[in-house]
């Protein structure tokens, strides 16, 4: 190496990847960060916690100096991350504000980086079965494998981690029978199709849902209310809980109900993404759902969803599921009467997701972006709750 090429690595500012960033929150620490992108951006998506203190100042304003307001909010006794979408503009922030004295590292990848995780974590349930539940932090989308004598299903994958859900049944000894989506998802590129072609495992889909003018390149099944699965020594129960769309539905393993996005552990499902004209009549679809195919389920059922918002609580170990009889005692929305219930879920629906019309178009087999296409169309958070809020008490 040439003594100017040394200079060179010498003077390049710290990085960070997106797994260490993550890794430091989740640990605690007091993490402050400096969000380069536009103001749009960050109000529609950015990373946050009760230990990260964030400011958002487009790096188009800090590219000659620091700016004496900036100066003000930053801390001069703690290490600042910068981030921007791809990682570039924030390499050339975080320099400058190296210059200006500042421990400072900047966030590899940006947020596309922050996107790529993805977290395994098995649940601690009483089924016949290895239960594990995928944790995408950035956009709170929830997916679950279930491992049986040598056989496997997953819930809701996503089409971005394909690769992971077949590693980690591998790793279990089984072999991906089953690609289940609970509904047509709004939010993420569902990766049944290329689940299923990957594997060869059979494609599912809630029959009402593919309904809706599923136009698949191979071959799936439907499932009806009351239908079963067999996965090695368990049986996937189908039960059908329309609402949020006309063919949401929940799949139950044992005690484990993966309620898709009909019942979230912090709230209840937005009725209005399939068709907003019609929010007041999906919402009583809902409350019908709700009350006849959940509510009678015993109170130690575990609600396992199919997203997170911000405004939920992990478990202790990370995960996001609750107890029925629990969630029931807290989210006042699962004992009003219908009247109320409608009113009060179409009353304050938050923004609709990014990109929604697109991702549904995807997911019907209407549209057929590439990788990185449909990796960009989902970027964001999920909203597919009811409202931005927990409902629970």
């Amino acid at each position: 190496m040439t003594e100017a090429e040394d200079r060179e690595v010498d003077e390049t500012v710290a990085s960070t990847t997106p797994a260490e960033l993550k890794q430091r929150i989740d640990s605690g620490e007091n993490v402050f960060i400096l969000d380069a992108r536009s103001e749009s951006d960050f109000e529609e998506w950015h990373i946050d916690g009760e230990n990260v203190d964030v400011v958002n100042y487009p790096y188009f304003e800090l590219l000659d100096e620091i700016p004496e307001d900036l100066h003000e909010q930053l801390p001069d006794d703690r290490r600042i991350t910068v981030l921007c979408a791809k990682g570039g503009s924030s390499e050339l922030v975080a320099d400058n504000l190296e210059d200006a004295g500042y421990d400072v590292d900047h966030l590899e990848r940006g947020m596309k980086g922050w996107a790529r995780i993805y977290e395994y974590q098995e649940l601690d349930v009483d089924v016949d079965a290895t239960v594990a539940q995928y944790r995408r932090p950035s956009s709170g989308c929830l997916a679950y494998l279930v491992a049986s004598d040598g056989e496997a299903a997953v819930v809701d994958p996503l089409r971005a981690f394909t690769d992971e859900y077949e590693q980690d049944a591998r790793a279990l000894g089984a072999d991906i029978v089953y690609a289940l989506d609970t509904h047509i998802h709004a939010d993420h590129i569902s990766g049944v199709r290329d689940l299923a072609t990957e594997t060869d495992a059979t494609a599912v889909l809630p029959a009402a849902a593919a309904e809706r003018g599923v136009d698949y390149d191979l071959a799936y099944e439907t499932v009806t209310d009351g239908d079963t699965l067999s996965v090695g020594d368990v049986e996937i129960e189908t039960i059908a809980t329309p609402g949020h769309t006309t063919g949401m539905t929940a799949y139950k393993v044992g005690d484990v109900l993966f309620t898709g996005d009909g019942l979230f552990t912090e709230s209840v499902a937005r009725p209005d993404l399939e068709d907003p004209e019609a929010a007041k009549d999906a919402a009583r679809t809902l409350y019908e759902s709700l009350q006849e195919q959940i509510l009678p389920l015993p109170d130690e059922t575990v609600v396992a969803p199919a997203h997170f918002s911000d405004a939920a609580t992990p478990n202790d170990d990370g995960t996001y599921t609750a107890e029925l009889g629990d969630l029931v005692e807290r989210m006042d929305a699962l004992t009003m009467d219908e009247d109320e219930f409608v009113e009060f879920i179409v009353s304050d629906m938050p923004p609709q997701p990014a990109n929604y019309e697109d991702i549904i178009a995807t997911n019907l087999g209407q549209q057929s972006p590439d990788d990185e296409e449909a990796f960009e169309l989902e970027l964001g958070p999920n909203n597919c709750a009811a409202s931005e809020e927990a409902m629970t008490n």
